[in-house]
């Protein structure tokens, strides 16, 4: 495996994106099981220094596990996010950025439920809460404002996942500003979900179809550290208003001597506005 990033740190006006699911660290896994948190720890420290995403948003990540990439991404990095317990606690969705790029002008966690603004709330039928965090952010560099939409639907209702997709999809159409949606969906492109938020009649597009160049095969996300194959169900997604030009994006299957830093591959795009190409035209 080659330490070459597939991206690496991007530079202005792009903007690099990654959603990843870095699997929650268990309890109780049987000796030498690749799940171990203390044997993926390492992997994941070697994939993110040297990705170093502009923006990251995290899935299933509990406390200590968001403490510990916070310290690999380094001092210029922040993280907004808590857990999806009603007080604050357990796995949650927290979304780091490059303070560097990105100043944060407001945040907000929701619930995805029939009430957001009450933590810990549950509906159409999931059985544990589900939430996003959604940010507003100016990128320093060029003055663009953006907002990014950072979540995790449920696994087992397929109702509660429908909804999800529409409440987001009215987040995502209640501004005219540029909008990322990213998260692990548990369900494939195609779906009604997907439908919902980024289909014909959705007011976001997959940021994968709609990439300029994409440097991967089509992977699936979900390889539970298996070998990566594709074909199978691309469950983590990264949507993007119209607004936003995704020049490149990619699955990144790696592998560090044949191990994997969680069960989903992380998924990345370099992405800028399109009024600023204009002006990097004239300066090229």
């Amino acid at each position: 495996m080659t330490d070459a990033p597939i991206f690496g740190e991007a530079h202005a006006p792009d903007l690099h994106v990654m959603t990843y699911n870095i699997r929650r660290r268990m309890r109780q896994n049987a000796p030498g099981s690749p799940d171990l948190w203390s044997r993926r720890q390492p992997l994941m420290r070697q994939l993110l220094s040297r990705e170093r995403p502009t923006l990251l948003g995290t899935q299933e990540a509990l406390p200590d596990q968001a403490l510990f990439i916070s310290a690999v991404l380094g001092p210029h990095y922040r993280r907004i996010g808590y857990g999806r317990n009603a007080d604050g606690t357990g796995e949650g969705c927290p979304l780091f950025y490059d303070s560097r790029r990105l100043h944060l002008e407001s945040w907000r966690q929701i619930a995805l439920s029939e009430t957001p603004d009450v933590a810990g709330s549950r509906s159409w039928g999931n059985m544990i809460p589900r939430i996003a965090v959604v940010a507003r952010f100016v990128d320093v560099k060029t003055g663009e404002p953006l907002r990014v939409i950072n979540t995790h639907f449920d696994h087992i209702a397929r109702r509660a996942r429908l909804h999800s997709a529409e409440q987001l999809a009215a987040l995502a159409t209640s501004s005219d500003e540029p909008v990322i949606v990213m998260g692990d969906t548990n369900t494939d492109v195609g779906t009604a979900p997907f439908e919902a938020i980024a289909g014909d009649a959705g007011p976001l597009v997959d940021a994968w179809t709609a990439a300029g160049v994409r440097l991967t095969p089509p992977w699936g996300t979900f390889s539970n550290y298996r070998t990566p194959k594709t074909g199978t169900k691309r469950i983590d997604w990264i949507l993007v208003s119209p607004g936003i030009e995704v020049r490149e994006a990619a699955i990144n299957a790696s592998r560090f001597d044949g191990a994997a830093a969680s069960d989903h591959e992380p998924v990345q795009v370099l992405v800028r506005p399109r009024k600023a190409l204009p002006a990097e035209r004239t300066a090229g």
